[in-house]
């Protein structure tokens, strides 16, 4: 028998705020989160790019050195929205180490501060160096970093699940965590995903030529997705984490259910490895869909994945089009933050449900004149307050995975 899962407890460390408050008073008022890109480091002076969504505050890490000592910075955020999350939750501590709670985390590549500092030393001309490398850096940089650590924190001894599939990560996560409840794998589990700043990502994606780089000097009016004056993705960093419980327990002990998760679909486009790929987006939209057991016009709000390069907001823009029509509001909520990499499932998630609460659609940022090739869908142009029930989440990543999260208001 199918169980029904849903959301519990929720955070998020964004570029436009980390409590709940903070975040929507950010969307209410169309604050942007991006800024100019950190100077402190050579090889900021060698790219195109000057901006970055930054997460500019400080955090109150307060965790003792013996879980300290394993963690790179993005295991840092990501421990620290999963500690607010089980905070939230009050699951009792027999239940969080029964094994009956697992772990679905990720990130786009572990810590690359660490990493390149282990590069550093092994491609410099002193190998006495190497003495500088220590025992734990590995377990600060490796892919499923985040996870162990939040695993070793909290002693949880379920599945663990670390996907890395750089713009699906957590939304991937999500949904994994999804099914692994809804046929009775584990009773709850703690998904999310994080990415820290480091330049090297923004010298990647620079390189290929999809960064913005025309807004340097006014951070805030880059991203624009779906704008005719867009050029380009803007790299961010952040953390998010939701928890996902089976709804029978979850009612039992008062649990504060904020939404259910009622479908999920996750394909690949089977081609290109970077061009985005309208049928298979198609396909996973009806997927999902399909999965919920819902119809296209019972969707009120897609969050698309937008990140404002030239072909992939056309082609994301035609998709929703081939399916929903008009019908339902598309909100491209990366012109807020930027691009967050492998939190930005998690992270639009947790938007979405903070709308779905308070009735709010928060309008695309930057969308000034609607590039006519993307005019075909119902843009939220204008903050907008009206009852929300279903939300979709989409999100595509490189190599062609695509995702799709819904969500169903509690």
């Amino acid at each position: 028998m199918e169980r029904r899962v849903v959301i519990t407890a929720a955070s998020a460390i964004t570029p436009i705020g980390h409590s709940e408050k903070e975040i929507v008073s950010s969307l209410l008022q169309g604050v942007s989160g991006v800024k100019p890109l950190r100077k402190d480091d050579l090889l900021a002076r060698h790219i195109h790019c000057g901006v970055f969504g930054t997460v500019d505050y400080d955090i109150p890490f307060d965790f003792e050195r013996r879980y300290r000592k394993t963690m790179g910075p993005v295991s840092f955020y990501a421990c620290q929205v999963a500690k607010e999350v089980l905070e939230v939750a009050d699951l009792d501590r027999e239940f969080v180490t029964s094994g009956r709670l697992g772990i679905a985390f990720g990130s786009t590549h572990g810590s690359p501060t660490v990493q390149r500092d282990i590069y550093k030393v092994f491609f410099s001309d002193s190998p006495g160096n190497f003495s500088s490398i220590g025992a734990v850096d590995y377990l600060k940089s490796m892919v499923h970093t985040t996870a162990v650590n939040i695993a070793k924190m909290f002693g949880i001894t379920g599945r663990i699940i670390s996907s890395c599939t750089a713009c699906t990560t957590s939304s991937q996560s999500i949904g994994y965590g999804y099914e692994a409840i809804k046929f009775g794998m584990q009773d709850a589990m703690l998904c999310g995903g994080a990415d820290e700043y480091d330049t090297t990502t923004v010298a990647v994606f620079d390189n290929l030529l999809a960064c913005s780089n025309a807004y340097n000097e006014t951070p805030q009016l880059t991203p624009r997705p779906f704008d005719a004056a867009r050029d380009g993705l803007v790299v961010g960093e952040g953390a998010g984490a939701v928890l996902l419980e089976e709804f029978e327990s979850a009612k039992k002990r008062g649990a504060n259910i904020l939404a259910e998760i009622v479908g999920f679909s996750c394909n690949n486009n089977g081609g290109d490895l970077i061009l985005p790929n309208k049928d298979g987006i198609i396909q996973t939209i009806k997927l999902a869909l399909g999965n919920a057991g819902i119809r296209p016009e019972d969707v009120d709000v897609v969050s698309a994945h937008a990140t404002a390069t030239t072909m992939g907001d056309i082609v994301e823009a035609k998709a929703i089009h081939a399916v929903y029509g008009y019908g339902p509001h598309v909100t491209a909520l990366k012109s807020y933050m930027g691009h967050t990499m492998g939190a930005c499932g998690v992270i639009e998630t947790v938007l979405t449900l903070y709308m779905l609460k308070e009735g709010v659609l928060a309008p695309t940022l930057n969308l000034d004149h609607v590039d006519e090739r993307c005019a075909m869908i119902r843009h939220v142009r204008n903050l907008e307050r009206v009852p929300l029930s279903i939300a979709a989440i989409q999100n595509f990543a490189f190599g062609g995975v695509n995702t799709i999260l819904i969500l169903k208001r509690a």
